[in-house]
């Protein structure tokens, strides 16, 4: 019998540490899904039961993995992958889409990358304490955005510490000043004309550089944070506000409004009218 749970986070601000859609399934013998890629980092974790994943690597190869129980898979944004249930044993799985700042520093101490994707724990006590998380927030979706956020800071705490056995220090490196400098910039900045090259002559480097250390902290380059951040807080005025679509362009830095349109429809599938008329 298929059984499943699924649920989509509110649009909520959350830089650090976001929630995007969770769930829980248990499949059919063969049920398969893909081949498909996600926006965001998407965590599975199988409960009981095999199955097999097949996965594009950062070479663009597609390689075949045989999951069970107790182990689990991580997907990169714009990775594109199939997975497919075992027609003997078919696994029962739970699932997390998440993104955000800190997110792709923790999964770099984990070891995850699109060519090691599958998790394999070595705290019984850590993996025991991630799955009971991710099941918590997949059966509790009428809860608080800030109450199952915090329970996605706890799932991640796990889900590293199953797999490294290390507490996780605080760093004061000084590329973690000039990222919060810069995403300080463009949240006080985001309405107006502003450049990569402003973002980074604010944090005083050079734009190579500033690139450079914000990819590799964030998972996203400077571009692409700026533009998913300003689509955010034009999600928030479609939703809160009766202003215009060309007005709410303009105060998160779109003038013409046909950009704008544009830039959300590729950001979440859906004009802004459209998405004011589903939320």
């Amino acid at each position: 019998m298929h059984d499943m749970l699924f649920s989509i986070f509110p649009n909520e601000t959350f830089i650090d540490l976001g929630l995007f859609q969770y769930g829980w399934e248990r499949c059919d013998p063969a049920h398969m899904y893909g081949p498909a890629a996600r926006n965001h980092f998407l965590f599975h974790y199988i409960i009981s039961g095999t199955g097999t994943l097949m996965a594009n690597n950062k070479k663009g190869e597609t390689k075949t993995y045989h999951i069970r129980s107790g182990q689990g898979f991580l997907l990169f944004p714009g990775q594109i992958s199939t997975y497919v249930a075992d027609e003997v044993t078919p696994w029962e799985y739970v699932w997390i889409e998440f993104d955000g700042l800190r997110v792709k520093e923790m999964l770099d101490i984990a070891g995850f990358s699109q060519d090691q994707p599958i998790y394999h724990a070595s705290s019984k006590e850590f993996r025991e304490l991630m799955m009971n998380e991710m099941l918590y927030i997949a059966n509790h979706s009428n809860e608080t955005p800030f109450h199952l956020i915090g329970h996605l800071y706890i799932f991640l705490d796990a889900l590293t510490r199953s797999v490294s056995n290390i507490l996780l220090k605080k760093t004061s490196k000084m590329s973690d000043y000039y990222i919060q400098e810069a995403i300080n910039y463009i949240e006080q900045n985001f309405p107006y004309e502003i450049s990569i090259e402003d973002i980074a002559g604010h944090c005083g480097i050079n734009r190579s550089y500033f690139g450079k250390i914000f990819h590799e902290s964030v998972g996203k380059t400077p571009q692409e944070f700026l533009i998913s951040y300003r689509m955010m807080k034009a999600t928030e005025l479609l939703k809160m506000t009766k202003l215009s679509i060309a007005d709410i362009g303009n105060a998160v830095g779109y003038p013409n409004q046909l950009h704008f349109s544009r830039t959300f429809k590729n950001t979440y599938g859906v004009s802004p009218k459209n998405w004011r008329n589903q939320n």
